[in-house]
């Protein structure tokens, strides 16, 4: 856990740092030359302006759709992070009885510890990193997208609902929501699971970060933040809902045999 935070505050600081490069200042054009303008940008530029032209003109709501398409598009890879994570959950008996065993800190007995564990995952077909996997994959299409907005002018300059999609939503409501939306996932996500200061660190920790750096982002950043996150949302209900509706129902019995 503490890996993954670390690592989502790398990702962040590597978001925050290509922001800022001088591309950005740049128009995004079918010219436009780079692997990143060829391959990302422009491609996001072009879907949001064709979305536009087939939703009567409307940059905010093809946005909400690009974001929807987007988010159908690594379905497969979330699918697989909850499971992972559900897979991590069954295994945290054994893993215990493993750090048990190997409670010693010495170097030669954690090697060991690691190894038992590695054999673990590998017996049990589980990948303890692919719960971070989705979110690599996701920071490039957020960079692309607060590329997109920036550097396509039809796009900066359109308005939808109460903001200016290029600039920051005047009353600061799509930061908060990202927040709390950002939140709900997150709860939802760890609903089930056992919880420790690293996980409770990260469960606000991440909703604030995502609020602070909002508040100076476009608008339309922040609306593909909020309709990404209710897009996992109902997801992730639909995926663990069954699991954690038998939980609570098989604790409940169990309670009523008490």
């Amino acid at each position: 856990m503490k890996k993954r935070i670390l690592l989502g505050i790398g990702l962040l600081s590597v978001f925050m740092f290509l922001t800022g490069c001088s591309e950005i200042k740049k128009p995004i054009t079918s010219e436009s030359s780079g692997f990143w303008n060829e391959y990302i940008v422009y491609p996001l530029s072009w879907l949001i302006k064709e979305g536009a032209h087939i939703l009567g003109g409307s940059f905010g709501l093809s946005i909400i759709v690009v974001t929807i398409v987007i988010r159908l598009a690594i379905l497969p890879l979330m699918i697989k992070q909850t499971r992972s994570s559900k897979a991590m959950q069954a295994l945290q008996p054994e893993m215990a009885e493993l750090k048990k065993k190997y409670s010693s800190k010495d170097q030669k007995t954690q090697q060991k510890l690691q190894q038992e564990t590695m054999a673990l995952f590998s017996k049990h077909g589980v990948n303890p990193m692919a719960g971070c996997f989705p979110l690599i994959v996701q920071m490039p299409i957020l960079i692309g997208f607060y590329h997109a907005i920036s550097r396509t002018r039809e796009i900066a300059s359109d308005n939808f609902l109460w903001f200016d999609l290029g600039d920051k939503d005047p009353y600061y409501i799509l930061p908060i929501v990202a927040g709390i939306t950002t939140f709900i996932q997150q709860k939802i996500m760890m609903a089930g699971q056992d919880q420790n200061p690293q996980m409770a660190m990260m469960l606000w920790m991440m909703p604030i970060m995502i609020v602070v750096f909002a508040f100076s982002f476009p608008a339309a950043l922040s609306l593909y933040w909020v309709v990404g996150n209710i897009f996992m949302i109902v997801q992730t209900y639909f995926i663990k809902g069954p699991d954690l509706k038998a939980a609570k129902a098989s604790g409940n019995a169990g309670g009523a045999k008490k």
